[in-house]
């Protein structure tokens, strides 16, 4: 479908025309709600559906947030380069702009958006308008809870909203009663905040602060120009500067790395993900490669592949036995090399939960190797001692696998093997609960009986022979071996740090209830 984009006179603001239902309605976004740009056929929706259009016309806009990809095809080469680069210098120019400069671009702004709401241009709002305007803002409101706020600033008592009480519905808004009472409690009965109590209010914080920092901040964050000369500030000032970067709890010295990482990588919290497929619920959601693109760019070092037999020789990856939608194993893989280290350079984890027979997993273990290449860690690392976990510092960059492996040659006659699962016992509880809940699950799976065919997709045969584990897939997995958890006083007596082991949190409730 053919839409006209505008980008408006604030420079931070992008319309064009959309539609909910049947009707048509002008839409509009913010360039500070977009997280990137992708240029060509960058994402899962062009890569599908994009071919009639030449990759150099396409481009992809990624939102902050839930909100979806907006993929998009120029009529030109050039025009789509304009949007990119132009795109690409806005949001840098936004994201260095300091508090007080992002306020003077709200009036522009919401000027532009109330225009585009007001659809009679009587210079009115009514409910619908009100709702009309929320959605081209992107707040998702209950609409009982703005019909009341609606109610409480239609003073005049006709069903609209103008002038001040426009006004006064924007500004409800962005109320925060739990800081307006805070400021209260410093302020005192005139409602400003004299440096002298800013001090106060900052060293009850636990801030070593003086009262020159005070006048500091002050000057930075009080939006009132008479306040600010007299090294006052008021309630809209206060609550800039808590809601700043400096306000944070948070120590933005934390924000970037500055933990020790050259110790053995079993000696650190890893952030992971669980079905990592999924963009909504694990019975029905659809499963995506933007989920993976969304959960690395979060930071997420261990990801969740839950991988079984596909048609025409193709593992696929779906939350199995449920009505999720099916995606290639290999599409996963390209998105992960192409978003693995943009936001970290330390070490990704696959985890694979293996459903595939023989066959498909060593289809898996050469997709892995040609599309990661030397990103795949497939040796341990050269001087180190394989029995023992290297650091993220010296696994920068790699890629790691989590699965089953072959018992050496030298333990254990050559050939294939059958296993134990390590994840069965953590998937059979997790059905567990699932049943307890939502009573959707009649066929459940029982440890070590075959499977002819996938529950819900008569096509495809499941994999009868996922007890063993191909030696080619057995040869990708070096530090991350995948073992039932032998019990904590084994674990304890022996410890092998380059095994894994996985369950639930009902069993480790009572793991720690039984060691006491």
């Amino acid at each position: 479908r053919e839409r006209l984009f505008r980008l408006q006179e604030d420079g931070a603001t992008v319309c064009f025309e959309g539609r909910f239902g049947r009707a048509r309605s002008q839409q509009s976004f913010s360039v500070m709600h977009v997280e990137g740009v992708r240029e060509g056929h960058q994402s899962e929706g062009l890569r599908k559906y994009g071919a009639t259009f030449p990759e150099r016309h396409c481009f992809t806009l990624v939102f902050k947030g839930k909100r979806k990809n907006l993929d998009l095809a120029a009529r030109g080469e050039e025009d789509a380069r304009h949007w990119v680069q132009g795109l690409t210098k806005l949001m840098g120019r936004l994201q260095a702009m300091s508090q007080p400069e992002k306020l003077d671009q709200y009036p522009f702004w919401i000027h532009g958006v109330l225009q585009r709401a007001d659809r009679n241009k009587d210079n009115k709002m009514s409910f619908r308008e009100v709702k009309s305007m929320l959605r081209m803002i992107n707040i998702d409101m209950d609409d009982v809870y703005a019909y009341k706020l609606f109610k409480e600033c239609d003073r005049s008592g006709d069903e609209r909203l103008e002038g001040r009480e426009l006004e006064e519905f924007c500004r409800r808004l962005l109320r925060r009663p739990e800081l307006e009472e805070l400021f209260g409690c410093y302020s005192g009965e005139d409602h400003v905040l004299s440096a002298e109590e800013l001090r106060d209010f900052l060293r009850d914080q636990g801030e070593d602060a003086s009262l020159r920092q005070a006048r500091a901040v002050i000057r930075t964050y009080e939006l009132n120009e008479k306040a600010r000369q007299q090294d006052l500030m008021m309630l809209d000032g206060f609550m800039m500067y808590l809601l700043s970067a400096a306000g944070d709890i948070l120590n933005q010295e934390h924000t970037k790395v500055h933990q020790d990482m050259s110790q053995p990588l079993c000696h650190y919290f890893i952030s992971s993900s669980h079905n990592t497929y999924l963009t909504r619920n694990q019975i029905g959601g659809t499963s995506s490669t933007e989920a993976y693109v969304r959960v690395l760019m979060a930071g997420c070092r261990c990801v969740e592949l839950d991988c079984w037999e596909g048609s025409d020789g193709e593992p696929v990856v779906y939350h199995g036995h449920t009505l999720t939608s099916k995606i290639l194993f290999r599409d996963v893989i390209e998105s992960i090399r192409d978003y693995a280290f943009k936001q970290s350079p330390y070490p990704v984890i696959l985890s694979l939960e293996n459903h595939c027979g023989l066959e498909q997993q060593a289809t898996m273990a050469r997709h892995m190797k040609a599309i990661l290449g030397d990103m795949l860690l497939t040796q341990p690392l050269e001087g180190q001692d394989p029995h023992d976990l290297p650091s993220p510092e010296q696994l920068k960059g790699k890629v790691l696998v989590k699965g089953k492996k072959l018992p050496e040659p030298w333990h254990e006659p050559r050939g294939l093997t059958s296993l134990l699962d390590p994840e069965e016992e953590e998937e059979e509880e997790e059905e567990e609960e699932e049943e307890d809940k939502l009573q959707e699950r009649s066929n459940r799976r029982v440890r070590g009986s075959p499977r002819s065919m996938v529950p819900g997709d008569p096509g495809i045969p499941a994999a009868k022979d996922a007890s063993q584990v191909a030696p080619e897939l057995s040869a990708v997995v070096v530090y991350c071996q995948a073992v039932p958890f032998p019990g904590l006083a084994q674990a304890l007596r022996h410890p092998r740090p380059c095994e894994m082991s996985s369950f639930s949190e009902r069993k480790a409730r009572k793991l720690i209830k039984e060691a006491g």
